[in-house]
């Protein structure tokens, strides 16, 4: 992408895309100290929200606070789902960028009724009824965004949460903005090669696998909204566990960070069984044609993130699609518009 060209800057898509590098720069990770403290305190938090405020952001902060071992439980799961489970002594981050989403401000509610004290909100807007509801609301810098599908507000959700646990951990510094942002701008202006958008653009599906971190799930979500394609996350080894039955020799799968065990299974199923493309996108060569990203350690999944939409937005063009206009996609997938009962 190049904002010089006009074919990407009529978008405010792109725009918001390339302006997720100045969010990133600029982050301000002491924002979360204390909010970091309350929640280790607690032992226990889930993150909920709709979308792309939850996928990204909440399973990001799940795999490293696994990953590190860290004596807190990090849960996520959606709104209504999670009003069923007893979170009386869970701390809940509900975010929503507009503050109205209707799923989540009903359990904020709930959770203010029973008393949670622990009870927080993640928006981009100031006076919504999120803000009404929980303990303590942040607001993202990045502000609303234009464009239906949601992109810089991703990656500050997902930098919000990741620094509160980095607090919990003692590894804040190492959340190195400045340098990610620089990697994060590099994966969203690399040139993606033709031939691999060409096939992904007459693919009847695209499928994503990969890592239960967010990535290649979130990047399945805008495969819909950003290339109106039909598209599929395939967690883990799922894409060789009975769904190559169905799949078709024109589609293609983009496997994100590829496990290096599993690389030769994948090739034997889908390439050679299907007769499908598997492509990857990685910080590394791999068996498979690679859109290759600069590496920056455990922070490199917000990378393949950018690149993802990079790829993305090409494929959309290729399609002749206004990437600004879904025909039926909406801004906030369900908004609450009744006022709160007395």
């Amino acid at each position: 992408m190049n904002l010089q060209e006009r074919k990407y800057a009529q978008y405010a898509l792109v725009r918001e895309m390339m302006e997720t590098v100045e969010v990133v720069r600029r982050f301000d990770v002491g924002q979360t100290r204390e909010v970091a403290a309350e929640i280790r305190s607690v032992g226990r938090l889930l993150l909920t929200g709709e979308g792309s405020s939850r996928i990204f952001p909440a399973k990001n902060a799940i795999r490293k606070t696994l990953g590190w071992g860290l004596p807190l439980q990090v849960i996520t799961e959606g709104s209504r789902q999670a009003a069923q489970y007893d979170l009386s002594r869970f701390a809940v981050f509900c975010a929503s960028n507009s503050g109205r989403t209707k799923e989540v401000v009903l359990l904020a509610r709930k959770l203010a009724e029973m008393n949670n004290r622990h009870r927080y909100g993640l928006s981009a807007n100031r006076g919504t009824p999120l803000e009404e509801a929980c303990v303590k609301t942040f607001l993202l810098s990045c502000g609303w965004e234009q464009a239906v599908a949601a992109t810089k507000s991703v990656v500050e959700q997902g930098l919000f949460y990741e620094s509160v646990i980095r607090h919990i951990a003692g590894s804040v510094q190492a959340l190195a903005c400045s340098q990610l942002a620089t990697k994060i701008e590099t994966a969203l202006t690399m040139p993606i090669d033709a031939e691999l958008v060409k096939a992904a653009a007459s693919a009847p599906t695209i499928y994503f696998a990969g890592y239960n971190d967010g990535v290649a799930e979130e990047l399945t979500l805008k495969t819909n909204e950003i290339t109106r394609k039909k598209s599929d996350y395939l967690e883990g080894t799922y894409a060789v566990h009975g769904i190559e039955e169905v799949m078709d020799s024109d589609d293609v799968v983009f496997v994100v960070d590829p496990i290096d065990e599993e690389v030769d299974k994948f090739h034997e199923v889908l390439v050679k069984g299907v007769g499908l493309k598997v492509l990857a996108i990685a910080d590394r060569p791999t068996r498979f044609p690679t859109i290759q990203v600069p590496g920056t350690g455990e922070l490199t999944p917000y990378v393949y993130l950018a690149a993802g939409w990079n790829l993305l937005v090409e494929i959309g063009l290729a399609c002749g699609i206004n990437l600004d206009k879904p025909q039926r996609a909406r801004k906030v997938g369900n908004e609450l518009i009744s006022p709160p009962t007395s």
